[in-house]
């Protein structure tokens, strides 16, 4: 039987919270916290005292990764709720909600418990806290991928919250909505949803945290136009207010302004950003991997590139915006280093173009030829030979674009002639 269901209950004193805080380990604490919180007396100080033992029950089955029984406390909890203010309700449920979110792997958990919450709350008509774990439940879903139900959930939210006029609420919505559209490549409406959190902001006063997350989002929408300029800046605000924050989202912003470095051709910027004080206080893979693609960069050498690419997978590949400008400046660096080499032959052995990159055969093969169809530079392979023949560049005839606009002018003195005439005629 769970300590949970144990019908004999302790006072809600300070004693017993003692009581709980001495015991010899946390099961034992998490039992006497539930019998506490069992307590039928309903007066403000046993209220209170209930209030700090659920803070601290939350705490005991957060350390011991407990997220079942996380969420069946909120069940467990409803009488409870009925009998405090609802602001409290709203703070206690919010609290427990986050605490479910530090246990690893319960994003499933999270999401059925926001639903579950999202029902109760609705049943006894509790907008205030409905919309708030809504919009927890959305930016889950953005997570977890489900990109539909959580756009749906979306725009229906903000239609409510812009009626009711919920500022704060307004530009934590207006940002998902933003990275969900962002998500989904739709960059126009992406746009569009910061825009709408920038204004609400600007209407009020934004935790630093919050702002941090707008700079964030704003730089990323800028990177994606290739303003990567802009960009650093953003991400610079960013950095600043996550750090002053100790805010784990800090070495992302970090991440992104070395990248934007990279991308505007000033990697060797990259070693004084990160031996900087502000830098040196995230050193770790994720500083690392953008200091091997610096390198990289810097000696234009494609080895050492897919070597980082490679060594730090997970810090590069597994990001999706650090992943989509790298492949772009791979791709661009390839390019360059063939076209460089290419460039005093006619004709040329594929697998010797290849050594001389030090790429595998077929790759470098597939790029070439992808470069030929993107116009490039002129030339075919004959795959049966293993060779790439490049032909003399094509020099285009002057008179041809000349003699196209001398045939449109006569066209259209024609056409008016014509129109004149049939006036005439009328």
């Amino acid at each position: 039987m769970s300590s949970s269901m144990e019908s004999s209950y302790l006072p809600a004193t300070t004693e017993s919270l003692a009581k709980a805080q001495e015991a010899k380990d946390a099961s034992e604490s998490i039992s006497i916290l539930y019998r506490v919180i069992q307590d039928p007396s309903s007066s403000a100080d046993a209220l209170r005292t209930k209030e700090v033992a659920i803070t601290n029950l939350t705490n005991y089955l957060t350390k011991e990764n407990r997220a079942e029984e996380l969420r069946n406390l909120l069940t467990q909890l409803r009488p409870f709720f009925a009998v405090i203010p609802k602001a409290k309700t709203a703070k206690i449920v919010r609290g427990i909600i986050d605490a479910v979110a530090k246990i690893p792997g319960t994003s499933d958990l999270q999401i059925s418990l926001c639903k579950e919450m999202v029902e109760w709350t609705r049943a006894e008509k509790r907008t205030f806290l409905r919309q708030r774990v809504e919009a927890r439940l959305a930016a889950l879903l953005l997570e977890n991928q489900e990109y539909t139900e959580a756009l749906t959930l979306l725009t229906s939210l903000i239609k409510e919250v812009r009626r009711l006029d919920d500022k704060l609420l307004l530009v934590d919505i207006d940002l998902l909505e933003s990275k969900l559209h962002f998500s989904l490549r739709n960059l126009p409406k992406a746009k569009a949803s910061l825009t709408a959190a920038r204004t609400a902001a600007n209407a009020i006063y934004v935790p630093p945290a919050q702002q941090g997350t707008i700079d964030l989002q704003s730089g990323i929408l800028h990177a994606e136009e290739k303003d990567y300029k802009t960009a650093y800046s953003y991400f610079f605000e960013a950095f600043e207010a996550y750090s002053a924050l100790e805010d784990p989202k800090a070495i992302f912003s970090l991440k992104y302004m070395l990248l934007c470095k990279i991308m505007v051709n000033q990697a060797d910027d990259v070693a004084g950003i990160i031996s900087s004080k502000a830098g040196l206080k995230y050193l770790g893979p994720d500083v690392d991997a953008m200091k091997a693609v610096a390198d990289a960069y810097s000696k234009r050498s494609l080895k050492y590139f897919e070597t980082a690419l490679r060594d730090y997978k997970s810090q590069l590949e597994e990001d999706p915006i650090v992943h989509r400008h790298l492949s772009s400046l791979y791709d661009t660096l390839l390019e360059q280093n063939l076209c460089r080499l290419i460039e005093p032959y006619s004709r040329v052995e594929i697998a010797h173009v290849a050594e001389m990159i030090e790429l595998p055969i077929d790759h470098v093969e597939k790029k070439l030829s992808q470069m030929i169809l993107d116009k490039k530079f002129a030339g075919t392979l004959d795959q049966g030979a293993g060779c790439l023949i490049i032909f003399e560049d094509p020099k285009t005839e002057e008179i041809f674009p000349a003699t196209l606009e001398t045939i449109s002018n006569v066209g259209k003195v024609v056409d008016s002639l014509y129109m004149r005439s049939a006036k005439i005629m009328a």
